[in-house]
Parts: structure tokens; sequence; C-alpha cells
């Protein structure tokens, strides 16, 4: 189970005990995450809900014990994570008694990525956090999981993993950045540049992709935009220019495909991605998968679609959106199919307005397709 194993049984039992508990209620937040819809979330609290106790009895245990000095580091990360998780659910499930307000129910939500960045630090050390963060298809892979653990560790010039600029959670117009750790540094990757909703921040929306970058070796950056949301909502683009400053500097440090740089987005990022990317020709940008969001006034206006034609972009709605009624997506679909995008366009039955991660390796798929529709 150990990568790097303390040396009392006893607590080598005791995190046994709380990380297959653990694991299983993050695994659950993400499937009441991606499944969340106001109307239900009496039934998704039902679900999640006795993840609470299932982690709190194990991390009792565990806090009682005396750990060598040198895993301070593992043994506060550990408990800080079990807290944090049990904190979630109860906030879910209190919020969820009160289903005409569901502001608290994003809010406890939100916590997920907190939750998330304090673990991965863990990965290298426990074999079970390594797997947790890889796609679900790809936690038995052995090899892959042997090369992410031996990158990590590794002392070569070559900085991996998560990394910030400029971008604690007080700061705005930063960036967030995860390199594979078994990038050798040569290798051009593909980039996703991944853009978070409105009242949103780069260094939570990292997590929506941070298991499919991992998996397969693709360099991922969520920047932060400047304002409270991304320049949709004037005449002005105060985000634009930020944005390909971020990705020539990333470039500069780490071998990037130039042919496969994704622009992606939720909400009103989905609705930046596809103003953005449009707007400008040289812009660096050469695919563009919007999730939940919608065409902006600007681009059906005049010439504002002339760069789509042959432009491959991968468009997700659901059909249970709230806040884009899914009528604003088929307007965006018909507009971009009659401008020339090589468009594929899915509609989701069972999503709502929230982010479909479990669509990440599909649109990684036709990424590395060129563009090609799905088969499947």
């Amino acid at each position: 189970m150990l990568l790097a194993m303390p040396s009392s049984p006893e607590v080598i039992g005791a995190i046994g005990r709380l990380l297959q508990p653990l694991l299983e209620t993050l695994e659950r937040v993400t499937w009441v995450q991606r499944h969340f819809f106001p109307p239900v979330a009496a039934r998704l609290a039902a679900e999640l809900a006795p993840g609470a106790e299932a982690v709190a009895g194990p991390l009792r245990d565990l806090d009682k014990l005396e750990w060598p000095e040198d895993l301070r580091f593992m043994r506060e990360r550990l408990i800080d994570v079990g807290r944090q998780t049990v904190d979630l659910v109860t906030a879910f499930v209190d919020a969820a008694r009160s289903p005409d307000n569901p502001i608290d129910l994003y809010r406890a939500l939100r916590r997920f990525a907190r939750i998330q960045e304090t673990l991965y630090p863990l990965a290298p050390a426990f074999e079970p956090v390594s797997r947790w963060f890889l796609e679900p298809a790809r936690r038995d892979d052995d090899a892959l999981v042997a090369r992410l653990r031996d990158g990590a560790l590794r002392d070569d010039q070559v900085r991996v993993g998560v990394l910030h600029a400029s971008n604690e959670r007080d700061e705005r117009g930063g960036f967030s950045v995860y390199v594979p750790e078994d990038s050798d540094g040569r290798t051009p990757m593909p980039l996703v540049v991944a853009l978070h909703g409105g009242h949103g921040h780069g260094r939570d929306f990292l997590w929506s992709w941070l298991a499919d970058a991992r998996s397969r070796g693709v360099l991922l950056m969520a920047p932060t935009s400047r304002d409270r949301t991304w320049s949709i909502m004037g005449l002005q683009d105060s985000d634009a220019e930020g944005l390909r400053q971020m990705v020539e500097s990333v470039a500069e440090r780490y071998p990037v495909d130039r042919s496969r740089v994704l622009l992606t987005g939720m909400s009103d990022g989905a609705t930046y991605a596809l103003l953005c990317g449009l707007r400008d020709a040289q812009m660096p940008f050469t695919h563009l998968a919007p999730a939940c969001g919608v065409l902006h006034p600007f681009l059906f206006a005049g010439n504002g679609l002339q760069h789509a034609a042959g432009r491959p972009i991968y468009m997700i709605h659901g059909a249970l959106d709230w806040m884009f009624p899914v009528s604003s997506a088929h307007l965006g679909r018909d507009a971009l199919q009659c401008a020339g995008a090589r468009l594929v366009y899915r509609e989701i039955e069972d999503l709502s307005h929230t982010y479909p991660r479990d669509e990440n390796p599909k649109i990684l798929d036709w990424l590395a397709g060129g563009g090609a529709a799905p088969t499947a």
C-alpha cells in the first residue's frame, strides 16, 4: 500500500484504515459534484452522508498515535485532509436540508479543491493516493504509477508537479500549472488551458483536470481572471494578452506541442474560451472545448465568427442546465456549424450547470486525434 513506509506497525495500520474510507468518500464527492442539481440535493446528500463517520472514526484513531518526528508532515497532511473531508460532507448534508438556498451547497462543494491540493503532495508516498489522482481507467497501470513516483522524487533541473505563479487565493491574474512528474523536459506535450467559471479561481479549477493531465502526460495551466470573471461583460478585453503571455511563459520552460494547445472552460470560462479563441487568429490556441457556456453576442455580430471556419471545437452542454438553457447552446451550435467550424457537440442528458470531469478523457482523445469527431 505504501511507497514510503513509516516504521511503526501501528501507524501503518492506522493509515490503511483511514485511506480506504477517505478515498472512497472523495470519490463519492466527485460523483456528487458531477451530478449536482439543486432539485435532487437531498438524494445526493443521502449518498454522501455516510462518508462523514466512515472517515471520522479512523481519523480519531490516527490522531491519537505518536508518529516519528520525520513523518510529521505526512501526519499533519492526512489529518488535515480527513478533517476537511468530514467538514465538507457535514456542510453539504446540512445545506441540503434547506433546498431553497442552493448557495450553501455550492460553498460546500468548493471545499473539494482545497482538499485535493492538501492531499496531492502525499501521492509519492502513498500508492492508493497516487492511483486516486488518475483517470479511473488508468488506476491499475503499475508502470505509470512507478514513473510518476520516480519523477516526483528525482533531483534534477526539471520542476514538475503543481506550481503556482502569483496565484494565491486572494490574488487575481496569476496562474497555476501542473507539469507531469514523468516529463523528461524534452518531449513536447499538449497544453490544456482551463478557465474557471464566474467568481472562481484557477488554483481551484486546476483540480478539475489534474487527474487526466497526470494520466496522459499533458501540461495543464489554470489561469485566474483579472476581475471576478473573464472579460465578457464589456468592450475591453483585459484577459487575452495575459493568457497569451502565460502560455509563452510556460512554453519557455517546458516543451509544448504547439499543434495541440487547448483552451477550455466552464460557464463564464466557456463563454470566454469561445470569445477569446475565435476573436483573434494570433492567439496560440489550436482547439476549443467550452462546457456549459454560451456563444457571446459579440460573435454573432458582423464577422465575429470569421475565425471559426475549420476550427476544431468540442462543445458540451447539459440538458438540465438551469443557468444557460440548452436552447442557448443550440443557437451557438448552429452558428458555429454555419461558420464552418469542425464542431463536436455533446448534449448530456443528466448534466446540470456543473463541470463534467468524466468528459475530460473524451476531450483529450479528441485533442490527440487532431480534433476529429469521436467514433463512439
